[in-house]
């Protein structure tokens, strides 16, 4: 009898989602209104071309995006030859005007299709209320990113790459992690999102007392004023903050990084806008990652701690700030560690400079050719 019953509402079921199946519009994509002149940080390289793109998600929003390629790929069209491509976002909070557009330009110049794109609810991209996030999102849109290379007349779908800068960078890895369409990954000076959103800065607060607290107050803002915002770079940073808050100031608000669409120039993110990452641990699967992997990070960076931490969870299974513990990584001579010498958290955003505002001799800490070799060996 009970197996009947059950046989019996399974059937209806089935009838039930026959009977009331949706259309499928297929062609989600929302018209976008794009700037049209160059209005990024840095010059646009000659070795490169330039033209903007938009894409769309699994959850129905459109992504606009710059797509570089290397101006020597004309010569390829006749022989019908692709190329490897590589997805960029980040940092978490900014657009791709800033350092992913850099970076994609930067890997255009190697020889490599680029996308820098604008996070779903950021810059151009579409999403309303602006400056939300949130771990699935986010992990789609680098994977909705792909999806676009992978359609590409001059992209060989089976080189694929992404890069994620700062927070883009524990995105990237997760990405990585659920996709393996994506051959190799670059995670730049990285933060784990889920982890400090939960504990704070170096776990000072993983405790369940501040948290519960933090979920009160969260949970209080949804109804107070849930629009409200937070957590753009201060205008003005007195001498006594930490380094890691000027350094953060000498970028989003000086001309070297500033940017009049970036909610990490300007008035920062919703203060609820989060508030999903803070009970989230989205790294747990890293060290299953089969495809190459690079973590880079600055030696002398504030974040270090979330790059390292990743890496050694990612290859041992285990590490220092993860509760967790799995099992090693069935690849381990694919991933990487690489530390830059002297290099703070924000110098691995433009390569950094003498002159904190960007007026001085450029530092050259990002190895642009080092990633290049990276991309090159791993997306074969």
């Amino acid at each position: 009898m009970k197996r009947s019953f059950f046989a019996t509402i399974l059937i209806c079921s089935i009838l039930v989602a026959c009977n009331n199946k949706q259309t499928i519009n297929n062609d989600m994509e929302q018209k976008l209104e794009l700037t049209q002149e160059w209005d990024k940080v840095f010059p646009l390289s000659e070795k490169v071309n330039h033209r903007k793109v938009t894409f769309e998600t699994q959850y129905g929003l459109t992504l606009a995006a710059d797509l570089y390629t290397p101006a020597a790929s004309e010569k390829l069209k006749a022989k019908s030859e692709k190329l490897p491509a590589i997805a960029v976002s980040g940092p978490f909070g900014a657009v791709k005007e800033q350092c992913s557009g850099l970076y994609a330009m930067k890997m255009a110049e190697r020889g490599f299709v680029a996308l820098a794109f604008d996070p779903s609810y950021t810059g151009e991209s579409s999403g309303e209320p602006r400056r939300t996030a949130s771990p699935d999102i986010n992990t789609e849109d680098f994977m909705a990113a792909v999806d676009f290379l992978s359609k590409q007349n001059n992209v060989d779908a089976e080189r694929i790459g992404i890069i994620g800068i700062c927070g883009w960078g524990g995105i990237a890895l997760n990405a990585a992690a659920a996709d393996t369409r994506i051959k190799a990954t670059v995670a730049s000076t990285m933060y784990d999102m889920t982890r400090v959103s939960g504990n704070d800065y170096n776990d000072a607060f993983d405790n369940e007392q501040w948290r519960h607290r933090n979920r009160e107050n969260l949970s209080k803002q949804r109804l107070t004023d849930p629009n409200a915002m937070a957590g753009g770079v201060l205008d003005t940073v007195p001498p006594q903050a930490p380094n890691f808050v000027h350094d953060y100031y000498d970028y989003y608000k000086t001309p070297r990084g500033y940017h009049k669409r970036s909610g990490n120039s300007n008035d920062g993110w919703r203060v609820i806008g989060t508030q999903a990452y803070a009970n989230s641990r989205f790294l747990y699967y890293i060290n299953e990652i089969r495809s190459a992997v690079l973590v880079m990070h600055g030696a002398d960076a504030h974040s270090r701690y979330f790059g390292e931490a990743a890496y050694h969870y990612m290859v041992d299974g285990k590490a220092e700030g993860y509760k967790f513990v799995g099992e090693p990584n069935p690849n381990p001579e694919n991933k990487q560690l690489l530390i830059i010498p002297d290099a703070s958290h924000c110098d691995l955003y433009d390569g950094g400079y003498e002159e904190k505002a960007g007026q001085g001799q450029p530092k050259n800490m990002i190895p642009w050719d080092k990633l290049a070799e990276f991309f090159t060996k791993n997306l074969k």
